[in-house]
């Protein structure tokens, strides 16, 4: 696939977009649509790994009016309709945003009233409260980038991270490693943690939150309570993303099974509704396990999702549905090839060796 990836992107993909041939050959089922939030205008990248999971408004608003037109967006009480009879209209495709940045009230929520699109936003615990916070691993990001290259060490509550810093690539490997360790430990001895390295590092160029008309908080400030339910007074569904988003395989399962079921409560007391449905932080193989997916039919939820394998004819287990993650390289056409389910035909048939015979196929439609 690594070989064939740039043909299908930069050439196969628009063609058959423009030719109609994904709506046209699209399977049936689901296909679960998922954002992370949108750029502010104004905002500087700091780093492509940190901010690629964003993007513009405006490229927002091209991808749900091509999918409005050739697809059937439905809405998230609708998933839950069809959990209960069966049923889904031809080519279903629902969106969603994970995180609750509060972007997704000040740029995402005018782009999705205006295009009367109804998405379904997980957030944190944090977001049921009134202070505004910031997710802790993208701080954690922005600190390593802050501290000066040579020997630093930095320790709290038992964990200890000491290392030779250089390149970026380097403090990036280091970032993602002390992820997966804080993600060991209770959300309280990690924030405490952070403050160490904050207080280490300085908080020089740090992300400023205290100004929610700001570029810099909107786009690292989480969403407060009242800030959610303003969302959800908008018509859009509010999901529960844990407590304070660690990566739940690698925790204690009393651990992981609290920031769980305590999210739902939270949400709950927060806007006064019912939180039917959660998502699984950072969503891929390695964080969810067996064990995480029964926890959230354990916690009363009635669906769970994953980040990654959707498309249109895509197994839908309830509590391990799958998505499609729009990062800011994902094209209009790739996106549909996704949605439409033709690029997990394709993986699945270059694996057997048939790849270049399905695209001949797909072309002479």
């Amino acid at each position: 696939m690594r070989i064939v990836s740039p043909l299908l992107k930069h050439v196969v993909y628009p063609a058959l977009s423009m030719a109609g041939v994904f709506h046209r050959t699209s399977a049936s089922g689901l296909a679960v649509v998922t954002y992370h939030g949108v750029i502010p205008p104004g905002y500087e990248t700091v780093d492509a790994g940190l901010d690629g999971n964003l993007i513009s408004s405006e490229t927002v608003r091209r991808q749900l009016r091509r999918l409005k037109t050739h697809y059937n967006v439905i809405s998230p009480p609708d998933v839950l309709e069809w959990q209960a009879s069966g049923k889904l209209p031809e080519r279903a495709v629902l969106i969603t945003c994970d995180d609750g940045l509060l972007n997704c009230l000040t740029d995402m929520l005018p782009v999705l009233t205006d295009e009367k699109v109804s998405c379904l936003f997980f957030v944190t615990g944090a977001s049921a409260g009134e202070s505004r916070m910031m997710l802790w691993y993208e701080e954690l990001f922005r600190l390593f980038l802050r501290v000066p290259e040579g020997p630093f060490e930095v320790s709290a509550c038992g964990t200890v991270i000491r290392a030779e810093l250089g390149p970026r690539e380097q403090r990036r490997a280091l970032w993602w490693d002390s992820v997966k360790r804080l993600s060991q430990i209770d959300a309280e001895s990690r924030a405490s943690f952070v403050k160490a390295f904050r207080d280490r590092a300085g908080s020089d160029g740090m992300p400023k939150l205290d100004d929610e008309r700001s570029v810099s908080c909107r786009r690292y400030g989480l969403m407060t309570r009242a800030e959610l339910q303003r969302l959800a007074a908008a018509g859009m569904s509010i999901g529960a993303h844990t407590m304070s988003h660690p990566m739940l395989s690698l925790m204690p399962a009393e651990l992981a099974y609290a920031e769980i079921a305590e999210s739902r409560t939270r949400l709950e007391a927060a806007l006064q509704q019912r939180v039917w449905a959660f998502a699984y932080p950072f969503g891929d193989p390695q964080s969810v396990t067996p064990q995480v997916l029964s926890m959230t039919q354990k916690a009363g939820f009635e669906a769970a999702f994953l980040n990654y394998g959707g498309g249109l004819g895509s197994s839908l287990p309830r509590f391990a549905l799958p998505r499609i993650h729009v990062t800011a390289e994902t094209s209009l056409a790739e996106l549909e090839a996704h949605v439409s389910g033709f690029y997990a035909r394709v993986r699945r048939v270059v694996r057997g060796g048939q790849g270049v015979e399905l695209m001949q196929d797909a072309a002479s439609r």
